[in-house]
């Protein structure tokens, strides 16, 4: 028997008792034999006292431990097959491990192709085995705390791969959102792991960002909304902090300014006054944060008026702490308190870097605690108050009672084994992939008959592309496999790469080489001759992995000045175009693609974003009619990038014109077609005038007049016609995704009241200013109809 089936053999015993919810033996501690229980011990005290009588007991070094973590450096705790050394662990840990980052991968920050992960089974052999380490061999029996990354599904071996968030917002689709989270959470809960990385609420106004494509879009009503439905997804509904069984702590990030940060490079400066944080970016964060019982924030990397994120006092106290009555851990992002050392040079240490980011209110220094190590340190020198290490180990010691570790700390391989990436898992994966489908353009082409000759063509057609933070699932299908599996003997169906876009695709490599535009042109050619046999073409164009990304360090890039196609994309279509062939396009990408020639020339243009696991079957159920897109943008599509900063809701002032060309966007935020047809009325009011503090009804009649059944998203917009300070042209309130019948009409509802009409005025106070307010609906942002509502004094 090998060394991990012997270990999955004696970690079975135990994790079926524990996931029975019965306390293995061994989970005792030597505190737990005497003869009077500890209080911390006592399942049904208050989480407070118990913290209180846990923190009371402690050393100054286990307190320590417990605000630190470990993640590259675990491998020192690993023998020459990547498991657990527990001689090793107790050398290296004496007092205590308090927090640990990604158990499923192999060895911390490296690609699954240079060291694969941890199926679940595996994973749940080392959770456990250091779970028996933590509870029966360290002098308090604490627990160890697991975060994962879960963006868009379980970064893990063998996890559900859905859509990235971008994707999944177009759906306009809160409910398809929780759901999914759901199931994230579930995955990663069943491994043994309480804290999850996600969802991130940034709103996203610079697409030259490589992760734009991890957002939920520009709007912060959008964001919010998409934000709140991950959160109750991944940790339940309502205000209760309590853990429940199958699910996991949401961590909200990042605090803030992220997504539109200076010449469009990650960590770059966020050159945004208070008033455009308090309208724009802290409301997604507030939502969530009101609205959920959301335990952890992640604070950002960059700084907001020469002041980073993670030493912005008034940010995370005032802001977050004060103003919204957020109760739970704020942590760091990954090496960030290092940074205000490294990157920010707020200070020349790592130890001031430690002192600054605990004086501002981060809890847990992720992932390996550099900083943080010398808190110890610190406090013996009088530099630190130990009562503020107190503060941050009662936080993070909150998130493991309120987890249920102390009770429950072990998983069920068994278990997570058979409920990963299951058959109700991949079926909402191909669900929430069709429904983030968005149809920009079609002149009749689509849907495809399967019938003929199909050429399909393309950088993405013969691979499932998953985006950044991406996990391994079993079985990611192709749009080559998918049209395949869908039109079988029907038609024949002809393939060509096209060109190449990057050398590699591998997100995790530091080096991005553009392929050889030589050999590129090759295939350009190869793609004709296939294309020439063809009745249509379906052509992907667009982004890998590499192309857009985050780009977290000076050797790991991932932004990009330009948002025209990389690469020859634009040469073949070119090409394919002079053929005389119907073409659709189908773009798979990261950020938004300024393919101005392409939306011109093309008969039909889908866009994906990422679509996770199952791109191949969605894309297959679209183009043939099976599924009608319904998908909306979330963010603006520009031109060109000389019109950044590109967004719906700006103000008045913006956009007065441009010498030789337009300051129209190529597409609109909220904009998407069908293959049937919607006719909406202009808005009605319940009443024409308000008081306040009072709301009114707007009701909206939206009628299916094609052929087909099809989904339309109805959208809310309110404009402050005159204010005393200056508002956008447009902000989103409302909107809601209907699915109608040929010729079915339904009445749309929405509540206006103060939250929507609300401003801050010139002395930053949020206040209802009395007066006209356009009221405006329709199913994109720039073709409304609207009315006026009075709001008296």
């Amino acid at each position: 028997m090998s060394k991990i089936a012997r270990t999955l053999c004696a970690v079975s015993a135990f994790a079926l008792v524990a996931g029975a919810g019965v306390s293995p033996a061994f989970a005792a501690t030597p505190a737990a034999t005497s003869q009077e229980m500890p209080l911390y011990k006592d399942a049904k005290a208050p989480v407070e006292a118990r913290v209180d009588d846990l923190l009371a007991r402690m050393t100054l070094e286990e307190k320590i431990a417990q605000i630190t973590t470990v993640w590259e450096n675990k491998v020192g705790i690993f023998d020459e097959n990547l498991q657990l050394d527990l001689a090793r662990l107790r050398a290296k840990y004496p007092q205590g491990l308090g927090h640990f980052t990604r158990p499923s991968d192999a060895k911390g920050a490296v690609s699954p192709r240079v060291a694969k992960g941890r199926n679940p089974a595996e994973t749940v052999a080392l959770v456990n085995a250091l779970q028996k380490w933590a509870l029966t061999e360290t002098r308090l029996g604490i627990p160890i705390l697991f975060h994962e990354e879960g963006l868009h599904g379980h970064t893990g071996v063998g996890s559900t791969s859905f859509p990235m968030s971008m994707a999944m917002a177009s759906s306009w689709d809160p409910a398809l959102v929780r759901d999914v989270n759901k199931v994230i959470g579930r995955e990663i809960a069943a491994r043994g792991v309480s804290l999850v990385l996600s969802p991130v609420v940034d709103i996203a106004r610079e697409p030259r960002w490589g992760r734009i494509e991890e957002t939920f879009g520009e709007d912060p009503y959008l964001v919010g909304e998409m934000g709140v439905a991950a959160v109750e997804g991944l940790q339940g509904s309502g205000h209760q902090r309590q853990l429940a069984p199958g699910k996991v702590f949401a961590t909200l990030k990042h605090l803030t300014g992220h997504g539109q940060p200076e010449s469009g490079t990650n960590v770059g400066p966020a050159p945004i006054s208070e008033r455009e944080l308090r309208e724009n970016f802290f409301p997604p964060f507030e939502q969530v944060v009101k609205r959920t019982g959301i335990e952890a924030v992640m604070a950002s990397y960059n700084e907001i008026d020469g002041v980073p994120s993670h030493a912005n006092k008034w940010l995370l106290g005032d802001v977050l702490r004060g103003e919204w009555g957020f109760k739970g851990a704020v942590v760091s992002d990954y090496s960030a308190v290092d940074q205000l050392m490294s990157i920010h040079h707020i200070t020349d240490s790592l130890e001031g870097a430690a002192m600054r980011a605990l004086d501002a209110g981060v809890d847990a220094d992720l992932p390996e605690g550099l900083s943080y190590a010398s808190l110890g340190k610190l406090v013996r020198e009088g530099k630190v108050a130990e009562a503020q290490v107190d503060k941050a180990v009662r936080r993070m010691l909150e998130l493991k009672f309120r987890a249920g570790l102390f009770e429950h700390p072990y998983a069920d391989a068994a278990y997570a084994t058979k409920i990963t990436n299951n058959d109700e898992a991949r079926a909402l994966a191909r669900t929430a992939a069709q429904r983030a489908i968005t149809l920009l353009k079609n002149d009749g082409m689509l849907p495809l008959k399967p019938e003929g000759k199909i050429a399909l063509i393309g950088p993405s057609i013969a691979v499932a592309r998953l985006g950044g933070y991406y996990g391994q699932p079993a079985h990611p299908v192709s749009i080559l496999e998918g049209v395949k599996a869908k039109v079988g003997t029907k038609a024949e169906i002809l393939f060509a790469q096209g060109v190449k876009i990057t050398e590699d695709d591998d997100w995790w490599a530091d080096s991005v080489t553009k392929s050889d535009p030589a050999a590129n042109r090759k295939l350009i050619a190869e793609a004709v001759e296939v294309a020439k046999k063809a009745d249509r073409i379906v052509l992907t164009l667009g982004d890998t992995e590499q192309s857009s990304r985050e780009g977290w360090a000076n050797n790991h890039l991932g932004d990009r000045p330009s948002l025209d196609l990389v690469g020859e994309q634009q040469e073949l279509f070119d090409a394919l175009k002079a053929l005389g062939k119907p073409i659709a396009v189908m773009l798979i990408n990261g950020r938004p693609a300024s393919a101005v020639k392409v939306s011109e020339q093309a008969n039909a243009i889908l866009e994906g974003w990422y679509l996770g696991e199952q791109t191949g079957h969605a894309i297959a159920d679209v183009l043939f009619g099976d599924v009608n897109p319904g998908g909306h943008l979330a963010v603006t599509i520009p031109r060109s990038v000389g019109q950044l900063p590109m967004f719906y809701n700006a103000k008045p002032s913006a956009r007065r014109g441009y010498l030789f060309d337009t300051t129209a966007p190529l597409y609109p935020f909220g904009y998407g077609l069908s293959y049937t047809s919607f006719a909406l009325s202009a808005p009605r009011l319940s009443a024409n005038t308000i008081g306040v503090a009072g709301k009114v009804q707007v009701a909206v009649d939206i009628t299916n007049t094609g052929q087909r059944a099809g989904d339309d998203v109805v959208q809310l917009y309110i404009r402050d016609k005159v204010s005393s300070v200056t508002r956008p042209v447009k902000e989103l309130k409302g909107f809601e995704r209907v699915t109608l019948k040929p010729g079915e009409t339904r009445k749309v509802t929405f509540t206006v009241g103060p939250e929507a009409l609300q401003m801050w005025d010139g002395s930053m106070h949020r206040v209802v200013e009395p007066g006209e307010f356009e009221i405006m609906t329709g199913d994109n942002s720039v073709d409304l109809k609207s009315a006026t509502l009075t709001v008296a004094p």
